[in-house]
């Protein structure tokens, strides 16, 4: 991970900076490339002490402090691990400082579930975004995992009724010093476009339901994201008296969670989640609490607050390759071992048969393993697209648009093994082909892809529109048409793509991960 967190205060660089203020203090910045970078800002208190609790302002600070290296990402396990609970920072990219200019906002939200991830990953660098579009960018960290979601209102009374959403409410709070900080940064805060990748994208169609952040955002871009439903409070509770166990703590110890060592919480959550679907660790999102969450975010309809918002909804062609083409047997299925291995990795609960006949009926071509990735992403993230998607299109505005990304770099993948995997989008929208990390490559065709991604992208931030240039044909997602922009070699406008396994998979009923 970029910038790693070493705990002390960075110092103002040496040099000429770029020095803004902001309500805690003056911060001072680097130019690269032309565009003003801030790394680090705090837009919250240290959490440690208040775990499971609201965010708080940060405090203030004398003299100027400097905001050259990214801030410590939440607690996790993994690459991006240990983290801190002192995570509450932003970045910034803008091309000025305090002009006047009302530039459109962008704000990543970054993925990696509700577990992992954090805004200073080298495919989130804003400087490409910021020059082409002349906008200002954000990305940043917020509490994650059982930090963020841990539902705890059942064990430990009303002070903890929002905890199994404080991540949640974490972005709201850092929406809430966007807003304020607009124009010291050049931005316009009437004009912020959220936009986000995997988890990123679901915790934006959250927010979408969260009376908290109604007016903080007003257009929203998500890309393999989705979230159609959330955990009810039983299903919440269950999840944390799991993790109790785990650590060997009865209910009436649940106190102890707030101060024991955040490693040891870390740990505990490899106990096994309760789903009858998956063989998982244990899952924690957004919790359907009755207070910062009332309602399902897209269920039974989208949600009536954010209808008038426009609203991107995109996914890959081949988002499931990212997690399952590492498994060699998974390329080397036969139709007799077809239907086993599907049952442990679709999560809609469909008769294996009955998929496999349809693929086959649909794609005669098609392999054993074609058809496995092909209906492991249909079962999975494709249908919460679809579910938003529908939703979204019976309030009949007309402002909701479908991508999918077809394009894979064959000089990198002749083979077509990975092809359109979960996250190759992201280096295409932040015009990153290039970046550390990235799996797009750096031929002609990369960026010509990442050329019609981010462009549509800054023309949907500045107007409410995906469509200029190479994607004017783009029109709302709408039955019976689902006009669909298919990002391939070049863009083209698709009625219902996969319509047939659209049909496929509607016979059964979609459930989101964790509802239950």
């Amino acid at each position: 991970m970029a910038g790693a967190w070493t705990g002390a205060v960075p110092a103002a660089p040496s040099g000429p900076a770029s020095v803004a203020r902001v309500r805690g203090g003056r911060v001072a910045g680097e130019r690269v490339h032309g565009v003003h970078v801030f790394r680090g800002l705090r837009y919250g208190a240290d959490t440690t002490g208040r775990r499971f609790l609201p965010p708080r302002p940060e405090p203030a600070w004398r003299g100027i402090r400097g905001a050259i290296a990214f801030g410590s990402p939440a607690p996790q396990r993994g690459e991006g691990g240990p983290g801190s609970e002192d995570c509450l920072f932003l970045n910034i990219w803008t091309p000025a400082l305090r002009d006047g200019a009302k530039r459109p906002i962008l704000v990543y939200l970054h993925g990696g579930g509700y577990n992992t991830g954090a805004g200073s990953d080298p495919l989130y660098d804003g400087t490409r975004l910021s020059r082409r579009g002349d906008v200002v960018v954000v990305t940043l960290n917020h509490r994650l995992n059982a930090f963020g979601y841990l539902h705890l209102k059942e064990l430990l009374g009303p002070d903890y009724a929002s905890a199994g959403n404080a991540g949640q409410l974490d972005l709201v709070q850092a929406l809430h010093w966007v807003r304020g900080h607009a124009e010291e940064f050049g931005g316009d805060p009437d004009n912020v476009t959220l936009f986000g990748q995997s988890g990123g994208g679901a915790k934006i169609a959250t927010l979408m339901a969260m009376p908290a952040a109604r007016g903080l955002f007003h257009r929203a871009w998500t890309m393999s994201g989705q979230q159609v439903t959330a955990a009810g409070p039983r299903a919440a509770d269950g999840r944390a008296r799991r993790l109790l166990d785990a650590l060997g703590l009865r209910p009436s110890a649940a106190e102890r969670l707030c101060t024991m060592p955040s490693d040891a919480l870390l740990q505990a959550l490899s106990v096994r989640d309760p789903s009858p679907v998956e063989d998982i660790a244990l899952y924690l999102g957004p919790v359907m609490d009755g207070v910062s969450l009332p309602r399902h975010p897209f269920w039974p309809d989208a949600p009536p607050q954010s209808a008038h918002m426009p609203m991107v909804i995109g996914n890959t062609r081949d988002e499931t390759r990212a997690f399952l083409a590492g498994d060699p047997s998974n390329h080397a299925l036969d139709w007799a071992s077809l239907p086993e291995r599907l049952r442990a990795h679709q999560y809609v609960d469909l008769d294996p048969a009955v998929v496999i006949a349809g693929y086959r009926r649909l794609y005669p071509r098609s392999t054993p393993s074609d058809v496995f990735f092909a209906a492991t992403t249909a079962g999975r993230s494709w249908r919460g697209a679809l579910e938003q998607l529908e939703a979204r299109a019976r309030d009949g505005r007309g402002n909701t648009w479908a991508y999918q990304l077809d394009w894979y770099p064959r000089d990198l993948d002749p083979g077509g093994r990975m092809r359109a995997f979960h996250t190759l989008d992201i280096p295409l929208v932040f015009d990153n082909p290039g970046r550390p990390g990235s799996k797009a490559g750096v031929s002609a065709a990369a960026q010509r892809v990442a050329d019609a991604m981010s462009t549509a992208l800054l023309a949907f931030a500045r107007n409410g529109d995906p469509r200029t240039g190479a994607t004017a044909a783009w029109r709302p997602w709408s039955p019976p048409a689902r006009d669909t922009m298919v990002f391939g070699d070049e863009p083209r406008l698709e009625a219902d793509p996969r319509d047939g396994e659209r049909r496929l998979y509607a016979r059964a009923p979609f459930v989101q991960r964790g509802t239950l």
